[in-house]
């Protein structure tokens, strides 16, 4: 049988080119992502394992969550970690709107299939779809104290420049780094911190 990652790939392909043809990339992308976060709950999965429940609960039982507890003007939990994955882009005054038809439609189509559980993969994929077709990258950045507006700003805008792509910052601090940051992008990490400079004097006295 095929794998997860193969078996998602046409789904995400398809979700990816009717998002982009149509405006709504970032939409799609939002829904994907709190999807796929359910459905790697184990309680979830096994819900979704269960074969008396029907195709059209299962679904809409994906959907009605993130109507509710996304695209609605109260917080919540799902709302905050949407917002955290947005990184730099993520405005703490967005409106999500809510589950579209032709989004309703895809994912009950994956329900009939039985496919449900391929929607971390899907969005795993639909991202690469993304990225690719922006040109975007993704940069981690860790840093001894949390980022002001203005350092991620010069940050993002330096790489940006330097890489020629659309760069999106993850952000994370560890305080063992004393001062300044690393930034990783793909397989390149760049340590501008103290940790890492008295790091590098103590190698070469010690050379």
């Amino acid at each position: 049988m095929a794998d997860l990652s193969t078996l998602a790939r046409p789904y995400a392909k398809a979700a990816f080119d009717y998002a982009n043809e149509n405006g709504v990339v970032n939409e799609w992308e939002n829904f994907l992502f709190i999807a796929a976060t359910v459905v790697n709950d184990k309680s979830f999965s096994t819900w979704l394992d269960n074969p008396a429940v029907s195709a059209e609960h299962k679904s809409a039982a994906l959907i009605d969550l993130y109507d509710t507890q996304v695209a609605s003007a109260n917080d919540s939990a799902f709302k905050q970690l949407l917002g955290e994955t947005q990184g730099a882009r993520h405005d703490e005054n967005a409106s999500y709107p809510k589950v579209s038809v032709a989004l309703s439609n895809f994912v009950k189509q994956l329900s009939e299939q039985e496919r449900l559980a391929l929607l971390p993969e899907v969005y795993e994929h639909y991202r690469r779809h993304k990225a690719i077709s922006l040109k975007q990258l993704d940069a981690y950045v860790t840093s001894a104290y949390p980022l002001t507006d203005a350092q991620r700003e010069t940050i993002q805008t330096r790489l940006a420049a330097s890489l020629n792509a659309s760069v999106v910052i993850h952000e994370s601090v560890d305080p063992s780094l004393l001062a300044g940051a690393t930034i990783k992008v793909g397989d390149k990490i760049i340590d501008d911190s103290m940790r890492g400079k008295l790091q590098q004097l103590k190698t070469q006295l010690t050379a």
